[in-house]
């Protein structure tokens, strides 16, 4: 049977404008065109009067918006020029320089950020956040920070070094007075925390402090209870800097937290936010949101645009029409006339952290994230393409949650808060959200907290038993909402969430074949699997479809009357056997094929009917041969050899085969 892996959540590198997160570099026509923006804009910066500096950089940091035109900068040394001006002896150059950075790390990708490191950049941003206490400008300096170390290692580096830490932590404080200035070092210091011994190893009692004191907040904002979950994943990541005592109580006060998080039902406050909000609103404001500017967004909508790519880069997709956006507006302040929405927004990316901090509770830390995509193997004993054996069979276990996790987690009702998360947002909340331009941004992040839910949906089925998740009529109502939520029409459009949701239901059943819980796939849901492992671009989709292929129908070969079915099944999996370009998913197929043909009456009358073995036989040297040529150069060892094992098996099955005919 095809193996999968906990997914842990991890934040990879984006690249905002929802293009290549290479740098376009510049035509020879564009280095020599002396008049371009970059030119004139960048002399402005040695300018003795203030104001012009103040012009240029505020100038630089709308201009580089548009992502077509920062290499221009990035080959005249823009960062190196605006870096300097982070001590500018003018307040107002400082905040506007600060600015400029943060857009061009922004709109630039990890390799901008990595330059702006190499360059130097942290080093004025260091003295500018050490001499700054309360002013403004600390909040655009916070997120220009958390985009390098998003971005960077060597941000990471920096900021272990620097002692920059005590300055997040006086930001965090600042959230009383500033809470934008609050969130934006919250983010960051989750983000620096992550895999991060270096600075695990330096957090003392007042850091968790800090932290502390924010998870234990009662205001009741929507803003407070993001700035709590971003605080509760910064604590799991540092949980390994106390005692053993001190972490069960952390464990209890993040269930806690995330617990409250997840309980609030957006599909019920987005609804009230968007009429307290609309109560609100003059006539001037209805009119503009009513005007020839249809394609302006409110600002804040950047941090969406990064999630966007990075779910995509997560899934292995390619940018497309969907990711590629205009940005109009890169400031993360929401209007402060729109608290409603400012509040809406918080609320879904509370619950889009929480998920990803109990995906990450329930996720071991031994497997590789890179290599696990599509794997797939029926017999791990045996000898890996290279020879040498299989070492690494351990990780194909499923983990199980220490039993005081899994205690703390079932006390605070998470798992039925997560499959609550994995329905779909509200109609009511869809509607409004889609009809009000300045709400619309919110379907994206109702989008993605659903496919956060269904990650963690994935990890819990490994690591909880069944009778946590509803025992086994629960899990069939979930299968069933899960099949509907595949053969949505959303769920069509959203590589991520497709992925997201077959990883899933992969998952739940193949636990319900091995507790011999009756599925619920019909024939045409089988073939719409086939479908989608036909057609979609996604390798991890095409992988999870034909084991959801190969789980149902070996639970159908049990059955009676079932070899029509089976015949269907094995038709689509050989054709894609024979005929897919990626040899992980032919793996895949050819595994699932083991598996619906291994053994039963229905099973091997199917398996005539579709002459099986003679085309087993016939797809068997070109299976070797592609193996052999392209195997080593295009997929990673531990694929190799799970791909090696199928080869074995593939001779082993035929063989097999040939002796029940016989008799």
């Amino acid at each position: 049977m095809g193996k999968t892996k906990n997914n842990k959540f991890k934040r990879p590198s984006f690249s905002p404008d929802g293009l290549s997160s290479t740098p376009v570099k510049q035509t020879a026509d564009e280095s020599e065109d002396e008049d371009s923006p970059a030119a004139e804009l960048l002399d402005k910066l040695q300018s003795p009067s203030a104001d012009v500096r103040e012009y240029a950089c505020a100038s630089i940091s709308r201009v580089v918006q548009q992502s077509q035109t920062i290499p221009g900068f990035l080959q005249r040394d823009a960062v190196r020029k605006i870096g300097p001006l982070l001590l500018d002896r003018s307040l107002a150059v400082r905040e506007t320089a600060a600015g400029a950075l943060r857009n061009l790390s922004a709109c630039g990708g990890p390799e901008v950020c990595e330059d702006m490191v190499r360059q130097d950049a942290l080093t004025p941003l260091s003295a500018l956040l050490r001499e700054l206490y309360v002013l403004y400008d600390l909040f655009f300096l916070s997120v220009f920070l958390w985009m390098c170390s998003e971005s960077s290692s060597t941000a990471v580096s920096v900021l272990n070094k620097t002692g920059l830490l005590d300055v997040l932590l006086h930001c965090l404080q600042r959230h009383p007075q500033n809470m934008e200035l609050a969130i934006s070092a919250a983010h960051c210091l989750h983000t620096v925390t992550e895999e991060n011994a270096e600075l695990v190893r330096s957090v003392n009692a007042a850091v968790f402090g800090v932290l502390e004191n924010i998870l234990f907040s009662t205001h009741s904002s929507m803003e407070y209870t993001l700035l709590r979950s971003l605080a509760a994943g910064s604590l799991w990541n540092l949980k390994s800097g106390r005692s053993s005592a001190q972490q069960s109580q952390t464990l209890t006060a993040l269930a806690t937290t995330l617990s409250h998080s997840l309980s609030l039902d957006a599909g019920e406050l987005i609804p009230e936010l968007w009429r307290a909000g609309s109560a609100c609103l003059s006539k001037e404001t209805t009119s503009a949101a009513e005007s020839d500017h249809t394609d302006e967004r409110p600002a804040g909508h950047e941090a969406e645009e990064m999630e966007d790519v990075r779910d995509e880069k997560m899934s292995g997709g390619k940018p497309n029409g969907q990711m590629s956006k205009t940005k109009n507006d890169i400031s993360d302040l929401l209007p402060r006339d729109r608290l409603e929405l400012r509040e809406a927004k918080a609320l879904l990316s509370a619950q889009q952290t929480s998920l990803e901090i109990i995906v990450n509770m329930c996720c071991s830390d031994e497997p590789s994230d890179d290599e696990w995509e599509g794997m797939s193997s029926s017999d791990e004993s045996e000898m890996c393409a290279d020879g040498m054996s299989d070492t690494n069979s351990g990780l194909f276990s499923p983990l199980c949650l220490s039993a005081e996790l899994h205690t703390i987690l079932l006390n605070h009702n998470i798992p039925q808060q997560v499959l609550k998360k994995a329905e779909f947002p509200s109609a009511a909340a869809l509607e409004l959200c889609s009809k009000d331009l300045t709400w619309k941004y919110l379907l994206k992040k109702m989008q993605r907290v659903q496919c956060r839910a269904l990650t963690c949906l994935h990890n819990m089925l490994s690591s909880m038993d069944t009778e946590s998740l509803g025992g086994a009529s629960g899990l069939q109502a979930v299968a069933q909402h899960l099949s509907s939520l595949v053969f949505s029409s959303a769920g069509r459009r959203l590589a991520i969430f497709l992925e997201a949701v077959t990883s899933a239901l992969r998952s739940l059943l193949k636990i319900m074949a091995t507790k011999n819980i009756p599925q619920c796939m019909t024939p045409h849901q089988l073939m719409s699997f086939c479908e989608a492992a036909t057609s979609c671009e996604l390798v991890s989709v095409r992988v999870n479809a034909l084991a959801i292929l190969g789980i149902t129908g070996s639970s159908l070969a049990k059955e009676k009357n079932t070899a029509d079915t089976l015949q269907l099944i094995g038709n689509a999996l050989l054709n894609i056997a024979m005929k897919d370009s990626n040899l992980v998913v032919c793996g895949e197929a050819l595994d699932a094929l083991f598996d619906v043909f291994a053994d039963g009456d229905e099973a091997e009358k199917a398996g005539k009917n579709i002459n099986l073995l003679s085309s087993l036989k016939a797809l068997q040297p070109g299976f070797r041969a592609k193996l052999r040529k392209e195997g080593k150069g295009k997929y990673s060892p531990d694929q190799l050899c799970v791909l090696d094992n199928i080869r074995i098996n593939l001779k082993r099955f035929i063989s097999y085969s040939e002796n029940l005919q016989r008799k």
